[in-house]
């Protein structure tokens, strides 16, 4: 069965065309679990792991003991830098760490077709002719944005290049991801209202999708 999209121009307005698939990547059963891990994997994996804090071992000072062991009435204390006292070290804080989580291809592949095929089912695929822009102004994305009333929605721009005009002319807006056609993840694709894509970028994700 064959899937029909309808190809505009930036303008909003119709182009007069079909981009026609013989073979959609989309057309599948959704598969939830599928979907589930590979946004699992793509968190997990652009974590930094950065996270650190200073053990009893690491703060500076505590090389007297405070006060005699005994005599004072007081608890007993050895260290300025135990983890009770203020100023002390961590007790059992966190320390760098590598993240990472793998998935078949075949799973990975699965939930980029799930994730489109949601998409195309909640008709949140808009296909326009291509994305290019004669200059590097917000303006010309603003007009784009409100010709296809998306000004107060979440977009996931997908262009087959991304050249740099396309590049600072939606940096600035809040609303917009821009991405790699070929490039999407399964969390680029889910996480907008809208997918704007340009119509070769559609063909090439698709074929790239049929492969795997």
């Amino acid at each position: 069965m064959s899937v029909e999209l309808a190809v505009y121009k930036l303008d909003g307005t119709e182009a007069g065309e079909k981009v026609t698939f013989k073979d959609a990547a989309f057309e599948v059963e959704p598969h939830d679990h599928a979907i589930y891990l590979a946004v699992k994997a793509e968190m997990t994996n652009a974590r930094q792991g950065t996270h650190s804090t200073k053990t009893r071992a690491e703060v500076r000072g505590g090389g007297r003991k405070p006060w005699k062991q005994k005599g004072r009435g007081t608890a007993r204390a050895g260290s300025r830098r135990s983890p009770i006292w203020v100023g002390g070290g961590r007790a059992f804080g966190p320390k760098p760490k590598y993240y990472q989580m793998k998935i078949n291809k075949k799973v990975k592949s699965l939930a980029r077709r799930s994730a489109l095929a949601y998409k195309y089912q909640q008709e949140a695929i808009k296909v326009v002719e291509d994305f290019k822009i004669t200059d590097a102004k917000a303006k010309t994305i603003r007009e784009m944005l409100k010709a296809f009333d998306l000004e107060n929605k979440k977009v996931t721009l997908l262009a087959t290049d991304i050249d740099e005009n396309l590049y600072l002319a939606t940096r600035n807006f809040y609303n917009i991801l821009l991405v790699e056609a070929e490039r999407a993840s399964t969390y680029d694709i889910l996480d907008c209202d809208i997918l704007l894509v340009d119509r070769k970028g559609l063909e090439t994700l698709n074929n790239r999708l049929m492969v795997n």
